[in-house]
């Protein structure tokens, strides 16, 4: 197999992970396979200069596109979780405000 097929397809395979530990709100895991995700785009970029066949070029644009769709879902999972942790900061900030003001009773 071509050698920018190959780190595509682990990619591919890397955002899918990331996938999963988003829909299962596994922050930790989904931290780490980032880490991994920015390795392998950073090895991809010195082996895909070079030209490509019609093939590669075909099985590279079906890979883009599912990394691409991995990620908007990866996205928005993230972004509802961002949300609910700044309502949950926001309620946190709203008590102790409320336990400032009136003390214990």
């Amino acid at each position: 197999m071509n050698a920018v097929i190959e780190k595509y397809e682990l990619l591919s395979s890397v955002t899918g992970k990331m996938r999963e530990a988003a829909a299962q709100g596994e922050w930790d895991l989904l931290i780490e396979l980032e880490e991994q995700s920015r390795d392998h785009v950073a090895q991809m970029k010195t082996l895909d200069l070079a030209p490509a066949d019609e093939a590669t070029r075909v099985r590279k644009a079906a890979l883009i596109k599912k990394i691409l769709a991995d990620d908007a879902v990866i996205r928005s999972q993230t972004e509802q979780w961002m949300a609910q942790l700044q309502r949950i900061m926001n309620n946190a900030r709203s008590e102790d405000k409320l336990q400032k003001a009136y003390g214990s009773f």
